[in-house]
């Protein structure tokens, strides 16, 4: 069987993607296991963060399901601030190279879910 020229790219789109997705689950995980008590230490006042600290011994789904509501807390405090989850004090004196990293981190995991996602769509119109 031979590929054309859209079948390789598509291919190769999705190859990426995926390998793409493991190393985010990756880091998202070394972030995690090694740096989860600074975060914490730094949102204790915070009750968005407070009620999943808990989940912090709950194995790498717990911990994942804290830094996921780290990364909200922190890239988007706005939606936290109207309804007190979050302290605006604390999140000022965040440390800036966590947060840059939880930025970046949450927004790569959006564009290669909105990736994965727009594949799906291709092959589910049958445009592939």
């Amino acid at each position: 069987m031979s590929l054309n020229t859209a079948n390789k790219i598509f291919l190769c789109v999705g190859l990426i993607d995926l390998v793409g997705l493991f190393v985010w689950l990756g880091v998202a995980l070394h972030l995690a296991y090694t740096r989860m008590d600074v975060m914490l230490n730094h949102l204790k006042n915070s009750p968005a963060v407070t009620i999943r600290a808990h989940f912090k011994s709950g194995g790498p789904w717990g911990k994942l399901f804290l830094l996921g509501g780290i990364m909200g807390a922190v890239t988007t405090p706005g939606i936290y601030l109207r309804d007190g989850g979050v302290n605006i004090e604390e999140i000022k004196s965040f440390p800036t190279h966590l947060k840059r990293k939880l930025v970046i981190l949450q927004w790569a995991g959006w564009v290669l879910l909105t990736l994965m996602f727009g594949l799906w769509a291709v092959v589910t119109l049958g445009l592939i």
